[in-house]
């Protein structure tokens, strides 16, 4: 199947509300390369358009491609500290976004474990595959913004969501440190650190971790987030189950809860 004269796809390796990537083999650099395919919609070219922008301008800069994945080229077929210091916001910082530069993995011997290591055939060896080498590169510009440009629309994913984007009070900069540390914390412990789809949830997850939320904060939630709030607190709704009601339930046998009570 061909892409154009020069691009022959080979297989998908990813797919999006935006469309898909597809894996090619450049018949005139001969090497695989990666091609974003955006539908032929209008928001999402327009959000394509940006990302071609936002690439071509840290390509001017990050000459080697140390940095962050590099663009090639782009066309229409048939009709952090580096980005912040160009100030732009990727906005939508996780780990899907950030790959290993080399594919190439070492193994670790001995480790003690039969859940999270691989057994070599030779009884008692346990051992764990790493990457090579620690590079990395960031990728999916097509939500990055400029500092310049309107901040007071949602953005990233939602377990990498900041609590002013949830309250409605305008992002900078800080949005990406904050998906940053959720992602170190989610490589340390192999679980999102805030596994929810709910606001309020979401919110009183970040007190849980992190203690109350700033008053100054909470004053100024906009009309959407309000109703989280009641008095400068988060405002759990009448009837949502306390600690005692949950343990009161434990008893019954064809309930199973993750609660210790005591």
């Amino acid at each position: 199947m061909e892409m154009d004269y020069v691009n022959k796809i080979h297989r998908k390796i990813g797919e999006g509300t935006f469309g898909q990537v597809l894996e090619c083999w450049d018949k005139e650099t001969r090497e695989m390369v990666a091609i974003k395919v955006v539908r032929s919609i209008k928001k999402y070219r327009e959000a394509a358009m940006i990302e071609i922008d936002v690439l071509l301008l840290l390509g001017k800069y990050d000459k080697t491609g140390s940095r962050c994945v590099q663009i090639r080229n782009w066309f229409d077929y048939r009709n952090h500290i580096f980005m912040h210091d160009m100030r732009l916001i990727h906005t939508d910082l996780k780990p899907e976004n950030i790959l290993f530069v080399s594919p190439e993995r070492i193994s670790c011997n001995n480790f003690q474990s039969t859940t999270v290591y691989i057994r070599s055939p030779k009884e008692g060896t346990y051992y764990k595959r790493l990457p090579k080498s620690s590079a990395i590169k960031v990728i999916d510009f097509g939500s990055t913004a400029y500092e310049h440009q309107d901040h007071n629309y949602i953005v990233s994913t939602r377990h990498y969501r900041t609590p002013e984007v949830i309250l409605g009070l305008g992002w900078s900069y800080p949005c990406d440190i904050w998906s940053i540390g959720c992602i170190l914390v989610e490589l340390c412990s192999g679980e999102a650190l805030f596994q929810t789809h709910e606001n309020l949830e979401h919110l009183a997850m970040m007190e849980r971790v992190l203690g109350p939320l700033p008053q100054h904060m909470l004053k100024r939630a906009d009309r959407h987030a309000e109703k989280y709030v009641s008095r400068c607190r988060l405002d759990w709704p009448e009837g949502a189950a306390s600690r005692l009601q949950v343990c009161m339930m434990l008893p019954f046998p064809s309930l199973t809860f993750g609660t210790k009570c005591g």
